[in-house]
């Protein structure tokens, strides 16, 4: 059922033996103390489970379903006969009677570990209590914020009302302020299945739909509990700098805490508002959070655990989680109980994109379902001065408990509809293979080509989309050529001038090649090796005193990503340095800080990293490029789903190079990502929890 599970040195195996193993010794003990209340128990069949439990879990999977277990166990059992063998082994609990039982099996047939239940279950309460809380009232100076920032024509600077409560002093910056993207046809919906050369009316149009931008402001205005899903060039960030600017308005004092999952995304969201708040007053954008936290960071870890949880809170108003599509089922429901039954709750991210590395699928779960109900859709087409037969939210994936949470963002401000890059990420997204080989053969000049084109090639007419028809075992010389071809301005910078640390690290940041893989020919550990020879060899040219022993793996303009975190050092799974001279001619590792700057460590200091010429599309999350280069494995894999290529498409900003087979691609974009949870059923049981234990209501204020 899982391919780990045939690889017998693998860790994961190793574990999934040591708790089968330890559950058949529980299972025995228990039936010789009192075998007679476990007729006919089937200890083989107990530890299988354990066993497979525990690979789905390491797999990504919360849970693990009874039908699948029943094909890999022989003879195969019914669903019903399996139920009653597990429960009848006393260490498997049910919903209605956890216990302390190891696992647990829930109506629905799903076998759970103990804790994996339990998180469900209590991220689930949350999430109802947030999301069913009163609707929040929206003072008037707040409503007019709301209409200045989005309620403009669309080739004009966001305006700012002059009512407001924070506005004492005129907005000198508005005239530099950057012009807000253009509503055009020539926008596309590149995350739905339909076909892109059929666009809506334009937004702001008296017919068609609303600005969903300012819809998903409006909502999380309204809501405790609001999660925005939409790709790169959708928006959310502008609209996360206009919301903060309305909770600013209304509360001036608002306690406001930026986070993400990893350092690279917390640092990558506080230069994104920096950066789009330039239209904002002074009296509101000297107020906006000045730094952004690793939810680690933000939640004060400790060996022992976090130091704020459900028993000492955040001392916050309201929490905006950035990149929460990587957010794990353990890890979201430990920094949700932490904040304030009161505060807000603002989740951002990707529902289309990989999800956690850990357990779970909390974001596409909780995004799943963007219907809204007639009184919210009422309030907010009050709030944007609309009709409210203009607010038609798309169909839901799946039906949730959660009432009026979720919008999608689907129009893209980066791309024009004519953008192969475009289209290609729509085509992934839809499960259009073969729409996406055909747009891949165009883009090389012929169908059988093997070259790349550059801008207007071949049939190509933007030039942002390359395809190598690589399927060799060995990376093809064509795809190597095209890598260090990606990296010869960033090897240049670092011969111009090895100590201009700022100049090399934004040319670096230009050019990423992403593997599926860690390990094997096509792996980031192989390419990492094959670019580094070439660097080094290329660098060869600095002055002596800054050239480095063959031996020794640093030299100047060694790229290295940090893989474990050092609070100390205040660096991040994730984070990228650069190796380069610093005035004494010693080799010091430049990071990018808060502040937009870089700070130097030494390299003897650094926690476990490795070289980052070539990183993972895992590992990119949270991050863009100019132009990124994918290098797909040689054969059908696994690891190479939907959301994968997906995800790495969309780490471009203007071009994407896809080394790969046609055979390859297409298997990839036909197998999405499944994993097993139970999170929407929890939420639904939740739901009903507090229908028949309603809790006392609560008067409705405003903030």
């Amino acid at each position: 059922m899982n391919d780990k599970a045939h690889d017998n040195d693998s860790p994961t195996r190793q574990l999934a033996l040591g708790f089968a193993s330890h559950v058949e010794q529980w299972a025995r003990k228990l039936q010789g103390i009192d075998a007679g209340s476990r007729p006919g128990l089937n200890l083989a069949t107990v530890k299988q489970a354990a066993f497979e439990l525990s690979l789905a879990t390491s797999d990504g999977h919360v849970c693990l379903s009874l039908a699948d277990l029943t094909r890999v166990l022989t003879p195969s059992p019914s669903i019903a006969t399996l139920r009653a063998d597990l429960l009848a082994s006393g260490l498997i609990g049910t919903p209605q009677a956890v216990g302390a039982m190891p696992m647990i099996l829930d109506d629905q047939d799903r076998l759970y570990l103990h804790r994996y239940f339990d998180y469900e279950r209590r991220l689930a309460q949350r999430l109802m209590r947030a999301s069913s809380s009163e609707p929040v009232m929206v003072d008037l100076a707040t409503r007019e914020q709301l209409s200045a920032l989005f309620q403009q024509p669309a080739d004009a600077p966001p305006r700012i009302a002059a009512n407001t409560a924070l506005n004492t002093a005129p907005n000198t910056a508005s005239k530099a302020a950057p012009q807000a993207p253009k509503q055009s046809s020539e926008q596309v919906d590149w995350l739905t299945d339909s076909q892109v050369d059929d666009q809506p009316p334009e937004i702001g149009a008296t017919q068609g739909p609303p600005d969903w931008q300012r819809v998903a402001t409006a909502l999380a205005l309204r809501q405790r509990l609001t999660v925005i899903s939409g790709g790169p060039g959708t928006g959310k960030t502008t609209t996360v700098v206009n919301l903060l600017a309305c909770l600013i308005a209304q509360q001036p004092d608002c306690r406001i805490a930026l986070a993400a999952p990893t350092g690279k995304a917390a640092a990558r969201m506080t230069e994104a508002i920096r950066s789009r708040s330039a239209h904002l007053p002074p009296a509101i954008r000297d107020r906006l959070p000045a730094d952004s936290f690793t939810i680690h960071r933000l939640l004060g870890v400790r060996p022992d655990g976090f130091i704020h949880h459900a028993g000492n809170r955040l001392a916050i108003d309201a929490l905006v989680v950035d990149e929460a599509s990587m957010l794990d089922l353990a890890l979201a429901t430990q920094l949700l109980e932490a904040v304030p039954e009161t505060a807000r709750i603002i989740l951002l991210g990707d529902k289309d994109q990989l999800s956690a590395v850990e357990a779970g699928a909390v974001f596409s779960d909780l995004s799943a379902d963007p219907t809204l109900s007639d009184d919210c859709r009422n309030d907010i087409a009050q709030l944007c001065g609309i009709d409210e037969a203009q607010i038609v939210p798309p169909a839901a994936i799946r039906a949730s408990a959660l009432r009026d949470t979720a919008t999608w963002l689907s129009r893209n401000f980066r791309f024009a509809a004519d953008s192969s890059i475009a289209r290609l990420a729509g085509d992934i997204n839809g499960a259009r293979s073969k729409q996406a080989i055909d747009s891949l053969k165009r883009s090389t000049g012929s169908s059988g080509s093997n070259r790349a084109v550059g801008n207007g090639g071949g049939g190509n007419s933007d030039g942002s989309v390359r395809w190598l028809d690589d399927g060799a075992t060995m990376p093809a010389q064509a795809s190597l050529d095209r890598m260090l071809q990606g990296y010869e301005p960033y090897l240049e910078a670092v011969r111009r001038d090895p100590q201009d640390a700022s100049a090399i690290t934004e040319a670096f940041g230009k050019f990423r090649v992403l593997c599926a893989v860690h390990e094997g020919p096509r792996g980031v550990v192989s390419l990492n090796e094959r670019v580094t020879r070439h660097a080094r060899e290329a660098l060869n040219e600095l002055p002596r005193a800054q050239r480095t022993d063959p031996r020794d793996p640093w030299y100047a303009g060694r790229p290295v990503m940090v893989l474990r975190n050092d609070h100390v050092l205040k660096l991040f799974n994730g984070d990228i340095g650069i190796s380069l001279p610093n005035e004494q001619g010693d080799l010091m590792v430049y990071f990018a800080d808060a502040t937009g700057g870089l700070r130097a460590v030494a390299p003897v200091r650094l926690p476990v990293h490795q070289t980052a010429f070539a990183m993972t599309v895992h590992k990119s999350q949270g991050s863009e490029f100019d132009e990124v280069l994918v290098l797909l494995p040689a054969q059908r894999s696994r690891v190479v789903s939907r959301e994968l290529l997906y995800t790495a498409v969309t780490r471009a900003r203007h071009r994407v190079s896809i080394c790969a087979s046609a055979e390859v691609v297409t298997a990839a974009i036909q197998s999405p990502t499944s994993r097993q949870a139970g999170l929407l059923d929890r939420l639904r049981e939740a739901g009903l929890e507090r229908q028949e234990h309603p809790p006392r209501s609560r008067q409705r204020t405003g903030d």
